[in-house]
C-alpha cells in the first residue's frame, strides 16, 4: 500500500502547483464527469468512459493522471504500458466492477462456451481479460451489432443496462446480475412527485438506472449524450437521473437553464458516487509531486485485457 509523506504546506495554491507539476512531468489529467467541479475544471480532458479510453489511447504525455475510479486508470495502463499512469486514490473503486468477481465470472462464462462475451468497461482488468469485446453505454448498441446475429451473447456486469440493450437491439443475452450503487437508488415515487411539481421538466436518465426509472424518462443516454441533450434542446428545466457531477458541465453550457438532480430512495437529491469523490485536489497534487500511487500490471494480463479494448476502439 502507498503510504508516504502526505503533508502539504499551509496556504499552498493547489491550482498553481498542479499546473506547474503538469508541465514539469509532461503530464495530462483525464477526468470523468462524475468528479468534483474543481477537478473537472483543472482537467486537460473531460469525458465519459468511451471518450476517456480513446483519449488514453491517443495521448503522448509521459504521465497520465486519471481522475476517476480504479478501472478507468487500469484501462489507461492497458493502453499505455510504457507511460506512468497515476490515480489520486487507489481506494477509488467501483461498485459495479466489484459486483463481477473474476473467478465467479469465469465459472459463469464456462457454462456457455458458445457465447460471445461482451463486458461493460466498468470492470476490472481481470474481467476484461475474459472478454471478447468491451463496450460503454455510448457504443453498446454498435458493439452488439458487431456480433453475428446467430451468435449468442453474454453481457456483464450491469443488469439494468443489459436489459435496456435487449429492448434496444432485440438480441437475447445472458445477463450478469450486477448493478451500480449510484444508479440503483433513484426513487420512482420521488421522481414522479418531482415531475408533478415540474410538469415541463425533461427527465434524463442513464441506462444503468432501473427500468422503473427508465420507463418515465424522456431521454435515455450515456453521460456525454445527456450533457449534449441539455445543450442542444430548448427546454429550460431538466431532472437528471445520473451522478450529479454532470450538472456542473450542464450549467457551464446553459447557465440560464434549471437542472434538478433526481431524488433517491431517501428523498434527497444528493446522489454522488462515493468512490469518484475520493479524489481531491490535494491528492492530485501529491500524485503529481510523488508520481504515486502508480498503476502497475502483469504484462500477460495486460495483453489479454488489451485485445477486447482494441476491438471496441476499432469500431470508432
Amino acid at each position: 500500500m502507498y503510504i508516504e509523506d502526505q503533508t502539504i504546506a499551509p496556504g499552498l495554491d493547489l491550482f498553481e502547483e498542479i499546473e506547474r507539476l503538469k508541465a514539469e512531468r509532461n503530464a495530462v489529467i483525464l477526468a470523468h464527469y462524475y468528479q468534483d467541479p474543481d477537478i473537472q475544471d483543472i482537467a486537460d480532458h473531460l469525458g465519459d468512459s468511451l471518450k476517456l479510453a480513446q483519449l488514453a489511447a491517443q495521448t503522448d504525455a509521459d504521465v497520465i493522471l486519471f481522475c476517476g475510479v480504479l478501472f478507468m486508470a487500469e484501462t489507461a495502463k492497458i493502453l499505455n504500458p510504457d507511460r506512468i499512469v497515476l490515480v489520486p486514490d487507489l481506494e477509488a473503486g467501483c461498485s459495479l466492477a466489484d459486483s463481477c468477481p473474476p473467478d465467479l465470472f469465469k465459472e459463469y462464462i464456462d457454462r456457455y462456451p458458445d457465447h460471445a462475451v461482451i463486458t461493460y468497461i466498468n470492470t476490472t482488468a481481470e474481467v476484461k481479460a475474459l472478454t471478447d469485446i468491451i463496450c460503454t453505454s455510448s457504443n453498446a448498441v454498435r458493439v452488439i451489432a458487431s456480433i453475428p446475429e446467430d451468435q449468442p451473447i453474454i453481457f456483464a456486469p450491469d443488469r439494468h443496462l443489459g436489459n435496456y440493450l435487449v429492448k434496444q437491439t432485440g438480441r437475447e443475452m445472458k445477463i450478469w446480475n450486477g448493478t451500480c450503487m449510484v444508479h440503483e437508488i433513484f426513487s420512482e415515487q420521488e421522481i414522479l412527485r418531482l415531475k408533478a411539481e415540474h410538469p415541463e421538466a425533461v427527465l434524463l436518465a442513464h441506462p444503468e438506472c432501473d427500468e422503473t426509472i427508465l420507463r418515465h424518462a424522456d431521454f435515455i443516454g450515456s453521460t456525454t449524450a445527456i450533457i449534449a441533450y441539455t445543450a442542444s434542446h430548448d427546454e429550460t428545466e431538466y431532472i437528471v437521473a445520473t451522478e450529479e457531477g454532470v450538472v456542473h458541465q450542464m450549467k457551464k453550457a446553459s447557465p440560464e437553464k434549471t437542472f434538478i438532480p433526481a431524488p433517491t430512495t431517501t428523498g434527497c437529491a444528493c446522489n454522488q458516487c462515493p468512490h469518484m469523490r475520493r479524489n481531491t485536489l490535494e491528492k492530485i497534487f501529491l500524485a503529481l509531486r510523488d508520481l504515486k500511487p502508480e498503476i502497475t500490471m502483469d504484462e500477460g494480463l495486460r495483453l489479454r485485457a488489451l485485445r477486447p479494448l482494441e476491438r471496441m476502439l476499432a469500431l470508432g
